[in-house]
C-alpha cells in the first residue's frame, strides 16, 4: 500500500514537472520569435542553428568516449572544468570591473564596515530593512580582509565556486543515473550557458549559496549519519550567504516525508531522524550567525528579514509584471521610517489584489512571471555592464549567445523530463526536482528577476543532459537496427 502510494505521488511530481519544462519550452519560443526571430530572421535563425550543430557535435564527441577507463574519465571531467575555468576568467577580461545594483551594496559597504563604520543610517536603509543579507556582507568583508579591496580577488573565488559547481553537478548526475557519459553532457550543457556564468564578475552571492546548496544535496544522498551532521552546516551556511534557505528545507522535508520516512513499503523512523539532525544543526547555526552578528554590533537587527512586504509589492503588481519598476519605487518615500514604509507597502499589496481581482488578471500575471523568471533571458549579462565596455552591435550578439546556452538548457531539459515518464529513476532525483518546482511555485507571488533562476540551472543541467543522452542512445539504438 505505501509502495504505491509512493509510486502514484512520484509519477504525480515527474507529470508536474513536465508540465512546468513544457510551458518554459513554449515560452521560450514566444520570447525568441518575439524578440529575436521577428527583429533578425536570418541572424537569429543562423544563430539557433550553430548553437544545436555545436552541442549535438560536441555532444556526440562525449558520448563516444568510452567511460570503462577511470582515469580517462577522470581526465575527460578535468578538460572540461579547465576549459569552463579558462573562459570564465577570459569573460572576466572582456566585462568591467564596476559593480552594480544590490551588489555595489556589498562591495562599497564592506571596507566601511571593517572601518568600524556603521552599515546603515536610518531603519529603512538597505542593511537595516534586509538585514539578512549581512550574512554575505560577512564574506565580502572577510575577503576584503585578507586580500584587499580589490575586485579580482571576489571574481576568481566565485569562478573557483562555479568550478566546484560543475563537479558537484556531475557528482548528482552520477548519484542519480550512474552513467559517466550522461554526467559528462550535464556538466557541458551547463558550462556552456554565458547567461548562468556571466555574473562572476560581480559581488553576487547565488555562486557560494549555489555551491553549498548542492554540496548540500550530495551530503544528503549519501545517507550516512556524519553526512546528515555535515549538510546541516552547509545548509546554514548557505542559507546565511543566500537567503532562500526556506524554499531549500520545504523541498528537503518533503522528499523526507516521500522517500525516506517510506522505504521499500514500509515506514522508517530512522530516515526522519536523520534528516532531523539537519535541520537542528541548520537552526542552531544560522540562529547563533544572527546572534553573533548582533551583538557584534555589525548589524542589530541580525539576520531578519524587515521588509518582506516588499518582495510582494513588486511581485503582484499587474503593471510591471511582477518585475522591479521605477514608477512603482516612486510611490514611496524611502526616507521613511519602517513603520510608515510598512503600512505603504500592505496598502499597495491589497491594491494590487483588488486590480488582479476585478480584471481577471491572475493568471496573465503568473503566465509572464514565469515566463521572465525561467524563459527568457535572465539578464546576468545586463547586470555585468558588458554594455560600457563595448559597442551596441557586440553587447546584443553577446546576449543573443548568452541566451543560446539558455535555450539549449530549455530544450534538452524538456526533452530529459519526458524521459522521466518513461524510465523508472532513482528517488535520490526527487530531492533536487522538489525544492526547485516549490521555488517556481514562491516565484509566483513575489519580485521576479531572470537572473534568479541561477541557483535551479545545475538541476535543469541535470535533465538536460538526460534529454541529450537520450538523444543519443535513441540514434544509436536506430544506427544498430539499421545495421541488422
Amino acid at each position: 500500500m505505501l509502495s504505491k502510494f509512493q509510486s502514484v505521488i512520484s509519477k504525480l511530481i515527474i507529470a508536474c514537472l513536465v508540465i512546468f519544462t513544457s510551458v518554459v519550452l513554449i515560452q521560450m519560443v514566444q520570447f525568441y520569435t518575439v524578440n529575436y526571430l521577428k527583429i533578425e530572421p536570418v541572424l537569429a535563425i543562423l544563430v539557433f542553428l550553430c548553437a544545436i550543430i555545436f552541442v549535438l557535435g560536441i555532444g556526440y564527441f562525449l558520448y563516444q568516449i568510452r567511460d570503462n577507463d577511470p582515469n580517462l574519465n577522470h581526465l575527460i571531467l578535468i578538460s572540461l572544468l579547465l576549459v569552463f575555468a579558462i573562459v570564465a576568467i577570459i569573460w572576466l577580461k572582456l566585462v568591467p570591473s564596476t559593480q552594480v545594483s544590490d551588489f555595489k551594496a556589498f562591495w562599497r559597504t564592506a571596507p566601511k564596515a571593517l572601518a568600524g563604520k556603521e552599515i546603515f543610517t536610518y531603519d529603512n536603509d538597505y542593511f537595516a530593512k534586509w538585514a539578512y543579507q549581512t550574512g554575505f556582507l560577512v564574506y565580502v568583508m572577510t575577503v576584503v580582509k585578507i586580500f584587499g579591496h580589490h575586485i579580482m580577488a571576489l571574481q576568481l573565488l566565485n569562478v573557483v565556486y562555479q568550478v566546484l559547481i560543475l563537479y558537484l553537478t556531475y557528482l548528482l548526475s552520477m548519484q542519480i543515473f550512474n552513467k559517466v557519459k550522461l554526467a559528462r553532457l550535464t556538466v557541458f550543457v551547463l558550462m556552456i550557458d554565458l547567461d548562468w556564468f556571466a555574473l562572476n564578475s560581480q559581488a553576487d552571492n547565488q555562486y557560494l549559496g549555489m555551491m553549498l546548496f548542492l554540496l548540500t544535496f550530495y551530503l544528503l544522498m549519501q545517507d550516512k549519519y556524519w553526512t546528515y551532521v555535515m549538510a546541516g552546516v552547509t545548509l546554514a551556511i548557505g542559507s546565511i550567504v543566500r537567503p532562500i534557505g526556506p524554499v531549500i528545507i520545504a523541498g528537503i522535508v518533503v522528499y523526507a516525508l516521500l522517500y525516506l520516512f517510506i522505504t521499500k513499503g514500509k515506514l522508517n523512523f530512522a530516515g526522519i531522524g536523520k534528516i532531523l539532525i539537519t535541520l537542528i544543526i541548520y537552526q542552531i547555526i544560522f540562529s547563533a550567525s544572527g546572534m553573533a552578528i548582533k551583538n557584534s554590533g555589525l548589524n542589530s537587527y541580525g539576520l531578519t528579514n524587515r521588509d518582506s512586504e516588499w518582495k510582494f509589492v513588486v511581485g503582484l503588481d499587474a503593471n510591471s509584471s511582477g518585475s522591479y519598476d521605477q514608477q512603482m519605487v516612486n510611490r514611496f518615500d524611502l526616507k521613511d521610517s519602517r513603520s510608515k514604509m510598512s503600512t505603504k507597502e500592505h496598502e499597495i499589496i491589497h491594491e494590487n489584489i483588488s486590480n488582479l481581482n476585478a480584471t481577471h488578471g491572475w493568471f496573465n500575471l503568473f503566465w509572464n512571471k514565469n515566463a521572465t523568471m525561467w524563459a527568457g533571458r535572465s539578464t546576468a549579462i545586463d547586470f555585468t555592464g558588458f554594455e560600457t565596455k563595448h559597442s551596441l552591435k557586440v553587447s546584443n550578439f553577446a546576449k543573443l549567445l548568452g541566451y543560446m546556452g539558455t535555450i539549449m538548457l530549455i530544450i534538452f531539459s524538456w526533452i530529459g523530463s519526458v524521459k522521466l515518464l518513461k524510465n523508472k529513476t532513482d528517488n535520490k532525483l526527487f530531492l533536487l526536482i522538489l525544492p526547485m518546482l516549490a521555488y517556481a511555485v514562491v516565484q509566483l507571488l513575489i519580485e521576479v528577476q531572470g537572473r534568479y533562476r541561477l541557483e535551479f540551472l545545475p538541476i535543469i543541467a541535470i535533465l538536460g543532459g538526460l534529454g541529450l543522452y537520450s538523444i543519443f542512445e535513441w540514434a544509436r539504438l536506430k544506427w544498430e537496427k539499421t545495421d541488422v
